[in-house]
């Protein structure tokens, strides 16, 4: 007998809104990002965030801006009610941010919200107080002109989607992340960013410049090159990192398409490109970059979120912006320098005048060739001599003048000290010079009875401060090195309460640090691993790297901070060290649980064998 019973049922408002909200509110960080944007819509002067436990109690964005009717107020709460559309054209025309009309409504079916708005020429403001789009209380007050939205108690009646949000520590990250990109791309507003009632931010108005040292870090434009090109077709400006400014981080890229923050592989490729090969294995260049380009161009329209985004030609836009990139970097005097013909059209007017790119550093050794008979440079360092000064006093001064007497095991067939001396086969007599070499200040070569060795020299030190870490955390008892001026330290909130919660681990490294209020920390001793003067650098990159080891390699507490420790601590590709600091280094590696890959699993060590080197040079 068929069930004759229908099936198929349309799904009532308050349903279908909690599952529409799983695409625009995934964390507390989504809801603000769309509060903002509401906020410059309505062309506010002033903005200031309030936020309360990581977002997950309130939320609130309080602006100047031209505010709302008590109709216009009770509209923009239901799902589809936009200001910013009315044909399927507009769409085409997109300068807005919000225009699906999904968001407040999004919002007001995860959460209970509080709307306070007034406008220039209104008597009275409009008070809403919004638990369900059926429950909706409306008051009449004198309020200030502009908009007040609260958002309080997130996800408090779908439980399920509440205990999937992160620690308060990652909560809070994600939202000064979204605070900081969104003020970066509009520095004419004034941002005001409160946390547990404490001032954490304070961005006054200020020319982009000074937007960019408010955000990122009052030095940051001594490492960044600055970049604009204007056409017809787009136009991009903004930084990217000198190629000593490189990252470990691929969360330090900002793109904004027609002044929205947008996530595209496209341009994040085209920038990497640009680089060539002054980039180092998992390294990632910082930049800034504002693209303006019509909009009928670009389809923003392709998640919710609007993070995502389509080129109309994204080969042009790919090449474009690699051609740029690379035009900047070459004023800097690292790579040469690019063309344009202004009489051909932009999808194939950047041309490269030279295909042989200069290498990191290094400006004398290039092929010899037409393109490049008259463009031989002089030499130019990297590093500045003060830079290169007590640059291995990283390494743990004990060992930088010791000479070991351990019977370790090296995989290869002398002993360490054996195979750094001259060895030749047929006598078996060993000479009295003994000899390690740099090469490039990057890696060790030793000749060996089978052929050469290599050593990373900064990986060997990762595994070998790794190692010391984690026996550090075993034996319990730490060793500190008291600073002659104590460091003050003022951290992201979110950073604040993350060092917090990994300072057990610290403590038994050896730093000694000082929890203030405020997000402020002071620095009292460090391990005698960090070198003198880089005490607070040191500790926010064990902070970057711990946070991206938790998110995106899941580590656990221990193995990360031992991980980020390491790879902070450790001497530098680049690095001038003295052959006595060459040989402490080789033996302290031999001496470690496993001398042949980094923490992070690199090799540390490679082996030419003396066979190659004779095909080579045709003795076989």
């Amino acid at each position: 007998m068929v069930d004759s019973e229908n099936k198929i049922k349309i799904l009532p408002n308050n349903i279908a809104n909690k599952i529409a909200a799983g695409e625009v509110v995934q964390r507390p960080a989504s809801v603000l990002k769309e509060l903002l944007e509401n906020s410059i819509d309505a062309e506010a002067n002033n903005i200031e965030v309030f936020i309360k436990a990581a977002g997950k109690t309130l939320i609130q964005v309080v602006d100047d801006g031209y505010g709302m009717t008590e109709s216009d107020a009770l509209e923009s709460f239901k799902r589809h009610a936009t200001s910013k559309i009315f044909s399927i054209n507009d769409l085409e025309e997109i300068r807005t941010f919000g225009f699906r009309g999904e968001a407040l409504s999004s919002i007001t079916s995860v959460a209970k919200v509080e709307i306070k708005t007034s406008q220039k020429n209104s008597n009275l403001g409009t008070h809403l107080f919004i638990e369900e789009s059926d429950n909706v209380i409306i008051e009449k007050g004198n309020y200030p002109i502009g908009t007040s939205i609260s958002v309080k108690n997130l996800f408090y009646n779908t439980p399920g989607r509440r205990k999937f949000l992160k620690t308060n520590s990652t909560e809070l990250k994600h939202i000064t992340d979204t605070f900081k990109r969104i003020a970066l791309s509009y520095p004419a507003i004034s941002f005001k960013f409160w946390n547990n009632d404490d001032l954490t931010f304070n961005f006054v108005s200020a020319s982009m410049e000074e937007r960019v040292k408010q955000v990122v870090d009052e030095n940051i434009l001594n490492g960044l090159i600055e970049v604009e090109e204007n056409t017809e077709y787009l136009s991009i400006k903004g930084y990217v990192a000198k190629p000593t400014y490189m990252r470990k981080s691929k969360g330090e890229q900002f793109l904004f398409i027609n002044k929205r923050f947008v996530v595209s592989k496209i341009i994040n490729h085209a920038v990497f490109t640009a680089y060539d090969h002054l980039l180092d294995k998992g390294e990632y260049p910082f930049f800034i970059l504002f693209i303006d380009l019509d909009p009928k161009m670009v389809d923003i329209n392709v998640h919710p979120a609007k993070m995502e985004i389509k080129f109309d030609d994204e080969r042009s836009i790919y090449n474009f912006v690699k051609a740029i990139i690379r035009k900047s970097i070459g004023q800097y005097d690292l790579v040469p320098n690019i063309s344009f013909n202004d009489d051909s059209e932009i999808s194939t007017s950047l041309r490269q005048e030279n295909s042989d790119y200069i290498p990191k550093g290094d400006f004398n050794d290039r092929p010899f060739s037409k393109s490049n008979f008259n463009q031989k440079r002089e030499k130019q360092g990297i590093y500045k001599e003060e830079e290169i000064d007590l640059l291995f006093s990283t390494i743990n001064p004990n060992m930088r003048n010791e000479v070991t007497n351990r019977n370790s095991n090296h995989p290869f067939e002398e002993n360490v000290y054996q195979h750094s001396s001259n060895i030749t086969e047929e006598s078996g007599e060993k000479s009295s010079t003994s000899f390690l070499i740099a090469l490039h200040n990057k890696y060790i070569l030793s000749p060996i009875r089978s052929g050469l060795m290599v050593i990373d020299q900064h990986v060997a030190h990762e595994r070998i401060l790794y190692d010391k870490a984690i026996n550090s955390f075993d034996a319990d008892m730490p060793f500190s090195q008291q600073l002659l001026f104590t460091e003050e330290i003022k951290l992201d909130p979110a950073d604040y309460e993350l060092l917090k919660t990994i300072n057990p681990y610290l403590v038994k490294l050896g730093f000694e640090i000082k929890f203030k209020s405020k997000n402020v920390i002071v620095i009292l001793g460090v391990p005698p691993d960090v070198k003198s003067g880089s005490e607070a650098e040191t500790l926010k990159g064990i902070i970057s790297e711990y946070r991206i080891n938790e998110e995106e390699n899941h580590l656990e507490e221990r193995d990360n901070l031992a991980k980020s420790f390491s790879c902070k601590t450790a001497i530098k590709a680049g690095d001038k060290l003295r052959e006595q600091e060459m040989r402490a280094l080789v033996d302290h590696l031999f001496a470690t649980s496993m001398p042949y890959v980094c923490p992070h699993g690199r090799p540390i060590i490679i082996k030419i064998p003396l066979t190659e080197f004779d095909k080579r040079f045709g003795r076989t």
